[in-house]
Parts: structure tokens; sequence; C-alpha cells
């Protein structure tokens, strides 16, 4: 058993490249990461990390064995969940997010839990364009995403299940209310590298408004709270819990109909062992489990997606 969480915590130093922030993934300490290191590359008899100060990295041998580890860590996990496949128990490890967990997923965890005493949810934030990868290994057992621009692999399956209208958000104190004249001042992007700022790329187009960049950030959190302060304004999808009212110190003005909401859904393996939770989270926001138009292909990027929550 604890020659599967060395493997556990391996594959986490092997894509994170640093003990820290592995050891922050996995709920150890850093030293605790690097003595187990140090224990499994004794028990192989293998040099599997090229270690410097400031950064570790795969050796020769620990890529030779990445491939093998992967699947050893998501066998073991199918074996787990072999007894449970057809009950909402057990340990399911699930990304997220962060917007997600201020909005409509949070209140779908709560009332899961709620449900079912016996489900164990392991949440991990971060990218969705990472938890594509992480899902497809079978690191992750599912994930909240949003839709992605250029579709997923044929192996992945992404459900719609709520989306969040894009809007423009200013500072109370802002004497502007009219889109054209909010657009015109300082405005603050939000990533483009991520598939949230892509879709706001797409909305600036549609509105048809050149703007004047002040600073890009990757958090809704930071980029509301410039906002509140008066650094500018800014296009975000409208989160479902966020207290976004006057009393906050937020202004939301609503944007054209024709400017594509925020879509969020479920990324799972076609076939997997954990079908009994990705099932209830469907039907807490559709009430229909694995309803194929609710899905979306490989290469569609986004057409023919369905979901009662649009």
């Amino acid at each position: 058993m604890s020659a599967i969480r060395y493997f556990v915590t391996f594959l986490s130093v092997a894509r994170h490249g640093s003990f820290a922030a592995a050891a922050d993934e996995v709920c150890l300490t850093q030293a605790a990461v690097s003595l187990q290191m140090r224990s499994l590359e004794r028990d192989l008899d293998m040099v599997l990390f090229e270690r410097t100060p400031r950064s570790v990295s795969l050796s020769e041998q620990g890529r030779t064995i990445l491939p093998l580890a992967e699947t050893l860590v998501a066998n073991y996990r199918k074996i787990l969940a072999a007894g449970e496949r057809d009950e909402v128990a057990g340990v399911v490890r699930v990304g997220a997010l962060v917007s997600s967990l201020m909005g409509a997923f949070a209140d779908a965890m709560l009332n899961l839990k709620r449900r079912y005493p016996k489900l164990e949810l392991k949440l991990f934030t971060g990218l969705s364009s990472d938890f594509a990868t992480r899902v497809d290994s079978g690191e992750l057992d599912a994930a909240i995403v949003t839709q992605s621009p250029a579709g997923f692999p044929a192996t992945l399956k992404w459900t719609a299940l709520y989306s969040e209208p894009m809007v423009l958000i200013s500072s109370i104190e802002d004497p502007h209310t009219d889109i054209d004249a909010l657009l015109r001042e300082p405005y603050i992007r939000f990533d483009r590298q991520t598939w949230t700022g892509i879709l706001i790329e797409d909305a600036l187009q549609g509105l048809g408004a050149p703007v004047r960049d002040i600073m890009e950030l990757n958090s809704l959190e930071a980029i509301c709270e410039m906002v509140k302060r008066g650094f500018g304004v800014s296009i975000v999808p409208r989160l479902a819990n966020a207290n976004w009212n006057p009393e906050s110190g937020l202004r939301v003005t609503v944007l054209p109909e024709r400017i594509a909401p925020r879509r969020v859904g479920l990324l799972e393996r076609r076939e997997h062992g954990r079908e009994a939770f990705t099932d209830a989270v469907k039907r807490h926001f559709t009430g229909v489990a694995d309803d194929p138009t609710a899905t979306v292909s490989p290469d569609a990027g986004g057409a023919g997606a369905s979901s009662s929550s649009d």
C-alpha cells in the first residue's frame, strides 16, 4: 500500500517539477515527499530525479518508468472503485475551477455530501486545460471545467451542467453606466491564455470594442477587487453565488444577448469506475444522467452541447 502512495507522490513531483508543489498536492510536508522519493529510488535501485538547488526534473530512468507508474496508479484506483461502481461512496478525486467553488458547483457538492454520507471528496483547484490532461491520465476521476475552445480528446466526455452570462463590472462609484462609455475606461483583462480568457476575447470582439489594457490577471477574485478599488472595468462570467451587489462596491452591467455565456461542465473519461458519482452530479443539474444530447464530441468545440441550465 505504501508503495502505491510513493508512486502517487512520484507522479505529482514529475508533473510539478517541485517537491514543494507536490507536497501541497498530496498533503505532505516537503521533507516527507523527499523522504518518500529517496525510499522509492532505493527500492527500485534507480535514480529517478536530477536535483538542483532550485528545481527537480526526471532523470532518464525516471522518464522511462513514468508511463508505467501512471498505469499502475490508474489500475489501483480502478480496483478501489470496482466495489463501489454502483454506489456513490468512497474517495473521488475531482478537479474544480476556483470560480466554480464560488458558484453553482459548490451547492451541488454540499447536496451530494448530504445525500451520500459515505462519499469522500478530494477537490483540487487549477485551470481547465490542466484538468483535461489529469482526467485523461486517470489522476483525477472527473473535473469541473469550462467548455474547451478546441474540443477534447476522443477518450474524454464533457457534459454541460450550467452557464454563466458574461457581464461588465465596474466600480459603484463610476459615473458611467453605458457599455460603450465604460469600455473606454481602463480595462482589466482576464488572462488570454485560459479558456475563459479566450471566451472573453470573443465577447470583446462581439461588442466591437477596442479596450485600453492596464493589467492582465488570471483570478476573478483579484479582478473584482481591482475593479472595486476603481482601477478600471472588466468583462467576467457572472458567478452564481458571488455577492456582486451595490453594497459590495461593484456595479454589474448586463451585456447583449448575442454575447455567448461561459458554459461549465463535467469532464470525465468515457470509461471509468466512478460513473455513480458523475451521474449523480449530472442529475443534480440536469435531472438526467448520461443524456447523449448533453455531451460535446471531441472535435465539435462546442456545437451540439445541451443543458437544461442554459
